[in-house]
């Protein structure tokens, strides 16, 4: 069949944004007297949201309500002063949106960010390119992998799911792309392993951005 849109997670598919989130929370849990994680540990705390992001840094004997919101609301006002120090995309990512954008393809983003810095994200780093529909989580939507953020996007593309390239690097990704029907590709630079990919439904996986122009035509 032929795939007429590609829906992208942010965080570990498009942009290498891990040094930026691991630095700000780990500055919100020196500030509060708790110990800071190496910046590698935080590829297995992000992918569901802030405040799983938020629990699974704390200790565990500290993860109780009244600490995680208050280290939700530091993280929330560090990261928004300090989000786009060392991000940027993942090499190969220019030249792939570009050919994606010369096919005419439809193409958005679908974050566990929260939706401000999804947007931020998306009109400062990648305006380059156009994206139909960029949406981050947002009070009252439940997170991926529920598919829901999923099935949002292809209603207002007016596409069936089975049109949609689903492209992420985590299970939670793979997850969300098999409960809507889009089919899943697991990508090999970002966050998560080869073998989490495949365990949650990954039908391909790309070690470089270029490989999914490969992917737009399936047999």
């Amino acid at each position: 069949m032929q795939f007429r849109a590609v829906l992208f997670d942010l965080d570990g598919t498009l942009l290498n944004t891990l040094k930026d989130i691991g630095n700000a929370v780990n500055r919100v849990l020196a500030g509060k007297g708790f110990p800071v994680h190496e910046l590698d540990a935080y590829r297995y705390f992000v992918g569901d949201g802030t405040a799983m992001l938020i629990n699974r840094a704390l200790p565990e004997e500290k993860r109780n309500d009244d600490v995680i919101r208050a280290c939700i609301t530091d993280f929330l006002e560090d990261y928004g002063k300090n989000w786009n120090v060392r991000t940027k995309p993942y090499e190969g990512i220019p030249e792939m949106l570009d050919a994606l954008n010369d096919r005419g393809l439809k193409m958005a983003i679908l974050s566990n960010k929260p939706h401000e810095f999804t947007k931020q994200c998306a009109t400062e780093l990648l305006s380059n390119w156009n994206f139909d529909v960029v949406i981050g989580q947002r009070n009252g939507v439940p997170p991926k992998p529920d598919p829901a953020g999923a099935l949002e996007v292809a209603k207002l593309l007016n596409l069936p799911p089975a049109d949609f390239l689903y492209i992420g690097d985590s299970g939670v990704d793979m997850k969300t792309a098999v409960a809507s029907g889009m089919f899943p590709v697991g990508v090999l630079w970002g966050f998560r392993s080869m073998g989490e990919l495949k365990d949650n439904g990954s039908l391909a996986l790309v070690d470089r951005p270029s490989e999914i122009l490969s992917l737009l035509y399936s047999p």
